[in-house]
């Protein structure tokens, strides 16, 4: 996979002293000194190895660089853009700003005072002759941007995957769509949990282009299935986050993917989380405007901690998607299986249709097939697929059952 990693011979800089900052640095491999000027005469300050960040104060607080950083040794260096952590100061705790804002000080001064002549202000740094840009940050923190930056290199490369998993018409005895998940293949660490990197990618704004990302390789695949005759084309469900439904609008970044592909922006489909549905006026918003273009909104995971049945009073999905806990219980127990069915029942009232996750065995499609439900969906049904898989299931032409 190719990245953005900085490739440095011994003896290369890496910035040098009244630079303007550009991004940090995360050291992948090899050693980096750090050095400024005393008297006129170069003073070694430290030298940082694997794991450590570099370069990061002076983009904290938009200052020229304060030394010279060069490669002691061939090194690898993982640039890290100052936006990364801007935002996440910006969103901190405001006591740990400030907590950042007295050691940036203490840093300026004692990097003053040990030019004037005072060794002792290296002292200041509670760590002897390591006081250095990169101090402070524990494993953990390196660890998370590290994968933030690898996660950006993938988003540019383009070796996020999107995956398919089908959705079944029960009635109808055919797949009617499909619900888009990203996966990411890590080059060294495999397969990621999407619990994992989506986390992370919500924590800042990359999750926008991330959502993006999925919407254009779903735009272009039903665009594929289209030149290819697939009659009905399926829907796909694609997820929409917090900070998507937040700062991005969702419906003209689908109308405008679809319409670069030259396919039916009504075939995409926004899953909200329930969490979401907290946030009663924006995500009504969000419906009505997909109402008035024939667009879909789903409910996704109904059922979990944030379960209010005002929701669904107040907010008029087209689907609701039942959680998986409920499927996988309901055959061997009766009061779960009286609510799956009394759920079944409250969205046909609704006017909505139901998907049921976690389909595994016939028994429990039989059992919605009995209760009417719309829609199932889990690994009887089919796993997520690569596109590709897809494209070698999916008939160009469904009849009903």
């Amino acid at each position: 996979m190719a990245d953005s990693r900085l490739e440095l011979r011994a003896g290369e800089r890496v910035f040098s002293e009244g630079d303007p900052p550009t991004c940090a640095y995360l050291i992948e491999s090899g050693h980096i000194e750090i050095v400024t000027l005393q008297d006129g005469a170069p003073l070694v300050l430290s030298v940082l190895g694997e794991g450590d960040l570099l370069g990061e104060m002076a983009i904290i607080d938009a200052a020229p660089r304060t030394a010279t950083a060069r490669a002691l040794t061939d090194s690898v260096l993982i640039p890290v853009d100052g936006k990364q952590l801007s935002e996440r100061i910006e969103s901190s705790d405001p006591i740990v700003r400030a907590l950042l804002k007295g050691q940036l000080t203490r840093y300026r001064q004692a990097l003053l005072s040990l030019r004037a002549g005072h060794p002792g202000a290296l002292e200041l740094s509670g760590k002897g002759k390591r006081f250095v840009d990169g101090d402070g940050y524990d494993d953990g923190a390196v660890a998370k941007i590290r994968l933030e930056t690898q996660l950006r290199d993938a988003l540019s490369t383009g070796t996020l995957e999107v995956r398919f998993q089908p959705i079944y018409d029960i009635a109808a005895e055919r797949i009617a769509g499909y619900e888009a998940l990203v996966r990411w293949t890590h080059p060294v660490r495999g397969p990621i949990s999407p619990a994992e990197f989506i986390s992370l990618a919500e924590e800042t704004s990359l999750i926008l282009p991330v959502g993006q990302y999925v919407l254009d390789r779903v735009a272009e695949g039903l665009a594929e299935l289209q030149r290819l005759g697939v009659r009905p084309l399926p829907f796909v469900a694609v997820n929409m986050s917090g900070r998507q439904l937040g700062e991005l609008d969702m419906l003209s970044a689908i109308r405008e993917s679809s319409q670069r592909n030259g396919i039916d922006p009504r075939l995409i489909k926004i899953e909200v989380t329930e969490s979401l549905t907290l946030d009663v006026e924006r995500v009504g918003e969000l419906i009505r405007r997909a109402e008035a273009e024939g667009m879909m909104v789903a409910l996704d995971d109904f059922g979990t901690g944030h379960s209010n049945l005002g929701h669904l009073h107040k907010l008029r999905f087209n689907t609701i998607k039942l959680d998986q806990g409920f499927v996988r219980q309901m055959l061997e127990a009766p009061r779960c299986h009286a609510v799956v069915r009394a759920i079944v029942a409250m969205v046909h009232a609704l006017e909505a249709d139901l998907v049921a996750e976690g389909v595994e065995t016939r028994a429990q499609l039989d059992a919605l097939a009995a209760m009417k439900c719309k829609y199932a969906q889990g690994y009887l049904i089919g796993r997520p697929q690569t596109f590709s898989e897809m494209l070698a299931n999916h008939p160009l032409e469904q009849t009903s059952g």
